[in-house]
């Protein structure tokens, strides 16, 4: 039976661990229509889901022993996709048996132990790539592109992440159908439980790492907080280390549709971008108005398959040596320390907190 899937001759062969919502709604995805990963493996712990899961996805292997996973020699990087709180332990396990990593954002749940992680890699001489996926947004590619040729110097960024209270509806019409097993493995406690430090984790990730794309590092951070009801709300104020400035918008969940997006503002010119919800695998719609030519540029960018194309991008760089265009181990720490400042701050009364100063976990 024929597809219209077309590999390389030259793929990298994948062991993904964990079949939850992320890897069946994502990576798993991602890797049979990659042009250059072979699925070699799938490992997790509940044996009805992980047969499900490769009934669909056909791998070459099947494991409930994360270990026994590691120790195929023809897996030659791992793509983990599991709770939080297990990101940075079983990422260890992988780079310590000389498999390249992809490991699902955020990095983890502590600076120390995301650091500790990154020296690993470094001394094992494997890849370490965080799964922040907008980085492979088309359209944010090229504002990326026309702010650092077109735009002169850059004063100021704006950046909001609004999650939608009809989230879930559009969710399940557009993702796949997705399955789930009593026999699956979860973190200790209800990670829910607090649900500030939740979002931050899951939300606020994201609406950090694109600024770090767009930006570079963070110096300091002072941020508000305010919760009515189910409607939590952070209003972030950035200084960046080029000396530009920035305001973030954090919010879950607006009354009205998804709302994300960035103004960038520079002597040359301005970008605009709008942004969708991700899983209609729509890449941003962006504005480029440059100074100069008194023109503004919109591009097509057709390609809104993010998941893909951050793992073509992550095997890239391990077969071809091409230079890491997803976020680094020092993104992921970055991204660590601005929401640990973010609700430091909060705590503090909307203390200015440097992130150099910021340590432990959310």
């Amino acid at each position: 039976m024929k597809s219209n899937v077309k590999k390389e001759e030259r793929c990298l062969k994948v062991g993904v661990l964990g079949c939850g919502v992320i890897c069946q709604a994502a990576h798993l995805i991602g890797c049979s229509k990659a042009r250059n990963i072979h699925l070699q493996a799938i490992c997790d712990v509940a044996e009805d889901l992980l047969d499900k899961m490769a009934a669909i996805y056909e791998p070459d292997s099947i494991y409930t022993d994360y270990a026994k996973m590691l120790a195929d020699p023809n897996v030659d990087a791992v793509i983990i996709g599991i709770g939080d709180q297990f990101h940075v332990p079983c990422a260890k396990q992988a780079v310590e048996a000389g498999k390249h990593v992809f490991l699902e954002k955020p990095m983890g749940v502590s600076i120390e132990e995301c650091e500790e992680l990154k020296k690993i890699a470094g001394e094992k001489g494997v890849m370490l790539q965080i799964g922040h996926m907008k980085r492979y947004d088309e359209g944010l590619q090229y504002a990326k592109k026309f702010k650092e040729e077109k735009m002169g110097e850059v004063t100021t960024y704006k950046g909001w992440y609004c999650d939608s209270v009809g989230r879930y509806t559009l969710t399940d019409n557009v993702m796949p159908i997705l399955y789930s097993s009593g026999a699956m493995k979860k973190p200790e406690g209800n990670p829910k439980a607090v649900l500030d430090r939740y979002y931050l984790l899951g939300h606020g990730s994201h609406l950090f790492d694109t600024a770090l794309y767009f930006m570079g590092s963070i110096d300091s951070i002072a941020a508000r907080y305010v919760h009515r009801e189910k409607l939590h709300s952070w209003l972030i104020d950035c200084n960046f280390t080029s000396g530009a400035i920035g305001t973030l918008d954090l919010t879950v969940a607006i009354a009205q549709k998804w709302h994300e997006g960035c103004e960038i503002y520079g002597t040359g010119g301005t970008v605009y971008a709008k942004t969708f919800n991700p899983w209609e695998f729509r890449s941003s719609v962006v504005e480029c108005y440059d100074k100069r030519s008194d023109i503004s540029f919109t591009p097509a960018a057709y390609d809104g398959q993010f998941y893909r194309r951050e793992l073509e991008g992550f095997a890239d760089s391990i077969l071809n040596h091409a230079p890491c265009t997803g976020a680094t181990a020092e993104d992921g720490i970055m991204v660590m320390r601005a929401l640990i400042a973010t609700y430091q701050s909060v705590q503090q009364g909307g203390r200015t907190v440097r992130l150099s100063d910021v340590e432990g976990g959310l």
